[in-house]
């Protein structure tokens, strides 16, 4: 990605259709749902594993694991916008990302704890305000710091309705885990497509066009 155009689109400001970015998710849901149910029900042992056989090292999990563990979402949603062949292995992929989406996570999570022990509201603003950092990370090749003040600056152009969309993914998971918490296998997939979705939407005149090498004969 090419950082000048982000701070392009950032100078210009967003906006954008929550209800058409859920509907798009649930489009790309549905055409790898045994995919996508398939790694949530993985993830949730990986999760559940930890909960209830180790539970003094769940930290491990949560700190070295879980953010390259979740990026594989986003991975495979890309791949899907792209119309590339997707693999069941291609939700591990995160693992190649791993040093800089654990370091972001870490980071932006300590920075987000921080504002809500001041004042709550700071952590509310930053905990929405890092939405695509990990994204910055994977599809930007940024460094923390870059990948979580370009998500803060993005979002803050429509913190409003980025905190409404926030708040629309918190009501789908609510519904999912009512549903015997079965739901959860279709909402917290479609929650991160979601996310990839409007990311891409919102980023894609900043995406740098492969170069073209010509041959002279």
């Amino acid at each position: 990605m090419d950082q000048a155009k982000i701070q392009r689109i950032i100078d210009l400001g967003v906006d954008f259709d929550i209800k058409e970015i859920l509907t798009k998710a649930w489009e790309m849901f549905k055409s790898r749902a045994l995919f996508h149910v398939g790694y949530m029900v993985l993830v949730g042992a990986i999760q559940a594993g930890f909960t209830l056989y180790l539970p003094d090292y769940t930290f491990i999990y949560s700190i070295l694991l879980a953010p390259p563990i979740v990026c594989g979402f986003y991975l495979v949603a890309n791949r899907q916008s792209q119309n590339e062949h997707v693999e069941f292995q291609n939700y591990l992929e995160g693992f190649k990302y791993w040093w800089n989406l654990v370091s972001t996570n870490l980071i932006s999570s300590i920075v987000i704890v921080l504002g809500v022990i001041c004042f709550i509201l700071p952590g509310i603003y930053l905990l929405i305000g890092y939405m695509f950092c990990l994204l910055f990370v994977i599809f930007g090749g940024f460094d923390f710091w870059t990948s979580m003040e370009l998500s803060r600056r993005l979002v803050h152009t429509n913190w409003q309705k980025f905190f409404l969309f926030g708040l629309a993914l918190l009501a789908l998971n609510i519904v999912g885990f009512l549903l015997l918490m079965v739901g959860l296998l279709v909402t917290v997939p479609m929650t991160y497509l979601s996310v990839y979705i409007l990311f891409e939407d919102l980023t894609i005149d900043a995406v740098e066009e492969p170069k073209v090498t010509v041959i002279h004969e």
